[in-house]
């Protein structure tokens, strides 16, 4: 399965119905931006309001254990709660993009490459906080909390 096909079948992540007035605000705003989020991303980054650097972000975990291919990843990690990230960016020969949240304004991340790499970490989600999110304000590494999600769907890198 490519990796379109296999984000398409993966549940979304559901934002958890925040407290506080201005959570709730931004709640439902990106409830009715969602659909449109992809168009609008990538009319912003055409017109230069918004940039995206490229290549392979950091903090690498491993590769995708042998007899594991990004289905059964994904499989094995939708049972703990982890759902598509389709607002974050493509990144070189990125094949998927998942989250787990943790509340209402943080996520841990994780990217799946064409090469069975795999990349994570901690951060602000972009629909409580967009521009800490989109500056990478307060993104943390958290390897040993995403190590132990991973569980052995990867072999862990020296990283």
């Amino acid at each position: 399965m490519d990796g379109i096909a296999l984000a398409e079948s993966i549940p979304d992540s559901v934002l958890p119905y925040p407290d506080g007035s201005w959570n709730r605000v931004k709640y439902f705003f990106w409830r009715l931006l969602t659909p449109w989020f992809p168009a609008i991303q990538g009319g912003f980054l055409r017109l230069g309001v918004i940039q995206h650097p490229g290549g392979r972000g950091r903090y690498l975990l491993g590769h995708l254990a042998p007899g594991i291919d990004a289905s059964l990843f994904v499989r094995r990690l939708e049972a703990e709660g982890v759902g598509n990230h389709f607002i974050a960016w493509t990144e070189e020969d990125q094949v998927l993009s998942l989250r787990k949240l943790d509340g209402f304004e943080h996520q841990y991340h994780l990217r799946i490459f064409g090469d069975g790499e795999v990349r994570g970490h901690y951060e602000y989600t972009p629909e409580a906080h967009p521009v800490w999110h989109q500056k990478a304000i307060g993104i943390e590494r958290r390897r040993e909390d995403l190590l132990r999600l991973l569980g052995d769907l990867v072999v862990k890198s020296d990283e």
